[in-house]
């Protein structure tokens, strides 16, 4: 297998790391910007790799519907079919089948539901998640997993990580892939207890990687950062840990904190489009009127396209005129922001000073964390 990872810097729980994989080294902690439909929304692969963007995350789920993982593969894989040349890590899809989808049935075999494109009946098994994967070529596989709410009961849960230790089996044997890495995806939502069960059989698997998944699906942000620590600590310390769908800075971070090495989001390009931008001063809405006469940057040290080149003044313009490259400026910055973020974390934990820098970021972000 091409894939590799190395524990390169510990500073207390936090880590940097060197993944390898058959697309090229990603360092970590690393932030992947979501390209969901094989895009990031509003923003070309040029521009996205333009503020150091090393790997990007697309769909199972999205893609499998719409253009189909075959059409993906006739055209030769994700990576040529969107350009992006670099890495890609894909999830399997089954947390869109269990959030977007009205009618889902789940049992052992699999999920099936009606797709929100057309209400057309299909069925989402392991075999079927890795057979997508596999097509699209990324160089990171997800193992299907069942996430139930934040709140569910412990009986929910119990069923859940039953079937998700059931369908990774399952998935591990049907991945035939030697130039993929497939993660296992440890499931147990706020339970040290559960989340200790599932790992025990996950670890015994011996995946390439592991992730916490059903972590900002309805728990409060303090009971998830309570939590990370340990769940951090179950996971193997030389292999790469992955905090699914976990995307504000503070909860950033925090994943850092509890030595967590990856991350995915789309609140930064779903906050950019609406107008709300991340810096280190905190978030800004740049539809308020104190910057329609305000000529400084966004964020004077940031070396995105728009802080280089434009005013608070007339990000302001744009989106007070609906003007579709405001949406543009603010997600590459808020991408570009996130990067920063993760590579200032890798550098204080190279230097032994990430509980200085953290620390040093929540003050200057509160009260609005």
């Amino acid at each position: 297998m091409s894939f590799q990872f190395e524990l390169q810097h510990v500073d207390g729980a936090a880590r940097a790391g060197l993944m390898t994989t058959t697309h090229g080294m990603v360092q970590t902690p690393v932030f992947m910007p979501v390209g969901t439909q094989a895009t990031v929304k509003g923003l070309t692969p040029e521009q996205v790799a333009s503020v150091g963007t090393q790997i990007l995350l697309g769909n199972t789920y999205h893609l499998a519907l719409r253009p189909g993982d075959e059409l993906i593969a006739e055209q030769g894989g994700l990576h040529k079919f969107m350009n992006w040349p670099k890495p890609i890590l894909t999830d399997s899809g089954g947390y869109q089948v269990f959030s977007l989808s009205s009618q889902v049935k789940i049992t052992d075999e699999g999920a099936r539901f009606r797709s929100h494109i057309d209400g057309s009946l299909l069925e989402l098994t392991p075999e079927k998640a890795v057979d997508i994967q596999q097509n699209l070529g990324s160089d990171i596989a997800m193992v299907l997993d069942e996430c139930p709410p934040g709140d569910s009961s412990p009986e929910i849960l119990q069923k859940a990580i039953a079937r998700s230790i059931l369908w990774a089996a399952r998935c591990q044997k049907h991945h035939s892939r030697r130039d993929q890495a497939l993660f296992g995806i440890v499931q147990g939502g706020t339970s040290i207890a559960l989340r200790a069960m599932c790992a025990t059989e996950l670890l015994a698997m011996d995946f390439p990687g592991y992730a916490l998944g059903g972590f900002s699906v309805g728990e409060s942000p303090d009971a998830m950062h309570a939590a990370l620590p340990e769940c951090a600590a179950m996971l193997p310390e030389l292999k790469p840990r992955y905090l699914m769908g976990v995307g504000r800075p503070i909860d950033l971070l925090a994943g850092v904190a509890s030595g967590i090495d990856m991350f995915d989001c789309v609140m930064p390009t779903r906050n950019g489009r609406n107008a709300t931008a991340f810096t280190y001063d905190g978030v800004v809405k740049m539809r308020n009127a104190k910057h329609r006469r305000d000529s400084a940057p966004l964020e004077s040290n940031c070396p995105c396209y728009g802080c280089q080149n434009f005013s608070r003044a007339y990000l302001h313009h744009l989106f007070a005129a609906d003007e579709m490259l405001g949406p543009t400026l603010l997600s590459l910055h808020n991408i570009a922001f996130y990067l920063r973020l993760m590579a200032d974390a890798r550098r204080a934990i190279e230097e032994r000073r990430f509980t200085a820098f953290r620390e040093a970021c929540l003050a200057r972000w509160h009260p609005q964390t």
